[in-house]
């Protein structure tokens, strides 16, 4: 069983087409994801038609278009969740969708979702996080922008209203994230702060940052892919190709195995090498029986299958009980 839970951030990348989006869910369900999560809202509860876009959206969209205008062709209907969510039950692929307003949440409680995400914008939004935290449902939050002291104010609005079962994810919300602003050590800060299961949401370029999170304890990964970073729209820059989605789940499975579960002992593929790679006490030379072990005449070589060189001091000074050729085990 996969202890890191691996969502792949479909987000807005189908722009507005049913057929992009189930092509989606193919490469996520290839890279071998647990979860392909989109973006559930209206575009009029959402942002005002007046919002200014984010310097990242001007530079990936047309940079005179409104907010409103880039989201509002983004949108999934009613029928369209329907369509995605039948579809990921033929793949054997878990529907996720983030509500950006109330509505959007009830329309997903409603169409059977039980696993609530909050994204990084919505968390100062007192009304939302407390109709979330009603449903006592299994949270996922991300706090990109936020202080310590904001994540604290929204995890008392879930706990206060019923909530417990929350997965808090470390972010940085510009897409892309600058290395130097990645910050990783800050999701240990917020799970030692909070005692809480923590993750990250990476929005860095590349797959090595999501990687290095897993070894430091991320228990579930967020990222964006799309088809071809070269479509138009918003988020297809800063996100993985279906081949790099690939590369990160194979790379993430492979440091889940390799942590391994904390004990330090000899694992069954090294055992067989004990014996070759340490020493044992041997004669230095000739020694005939009833002679005293000296320094002079033992030393320490390999093979490690007769006495341990941790017992020099107990074997030093005692006699011999037969005569040894030279680099002979000793024995006693």
């Amino acid at each position: 069983m996969n202890n890191v839970l691996i969502i792949a951030e479909a987000g807005v990348n189908h722009n507005g087409s049913l057929e992009t989006a189930k092509r989606l869910i193919d490469k996520a369900k290839e890279a071998g994801v647990d979860i392909v999560k989109f973006q559930t809202f209206k575009a009029e509860k959402l942002v005002s038609k007046y919002a200014e876009k984010a310097d990242y959206q001007k530079e990936t969209t047309d940079a005179s278009e409104s907010q409103f205008s880039m989201i509002k062709k983004l949108e999934l209907d009613l029928d369209m969740h329907k369509e995605l969510i039948g579809y990921c039950n033929l793949k054997n692929i878990k529907f996720l969708s983030t509500p950006f307003d109330v509505d959007s949440v009830q329309l997903l409680v409603e169409l059977g979702l039980d696993i609530i995400k909050i994204p990084s914008g919505e968390i100062t939004n007192l009304p939302y996080l407390r109709a979330i935290g009603k449903l006592r449902k299994q949270v996922i939050l991300s706090t990109g922008m936020a202080t310590l002291g904001e994540i604290e104010e929204a995890l008392n609005a879930l706990r206060e209203n019923g909530t417990d079962d929350i997965t808090v994810l470390h972010c940085n919300t510009e897409y892309p994230t600058p290395i130097e602003d990645v910050n990783l050590s800050a999701m240990n800060t917020i799970e030692e702060a909070f005692k809480v299961n923590v993750g990250y949401s990476d929005h860095t370029l590349g797959v090595e940052i999501p990687i290095a999170a897993v070894a430091m304890g991320a228990s579930v990964i967020e990222k964006h892919f799309t088809l071809d970073k070269r479509m138009e729209g918003p988020d297809h820059k800063a996100s993985l190709s279906p081949g790099e989605l690939k590369e990160m789940v194979q790379a993430i499975r492979n440091i889940e195995r390799a942590l391994g579960d904390g004990i330090k002992r000899p694992s069954k593929s090294e055992l067989k090498n004990r014996d070759i790679a340490r020493k044992s006490i041997v004669a230095n030379c000739k020694i005939k029986k009833g002679e005293v072990f000296t320094e002079a005449n033992l030393t320490i070589k390999r093979p490690g299958n007769g006495i341990s060189p941790m017992r020099w001091d107990n074997i030093i000074g005692k006699i011999s009980n037969k005569d040894y050729k030279e680099d002979e085990l000793i024995e006693i």
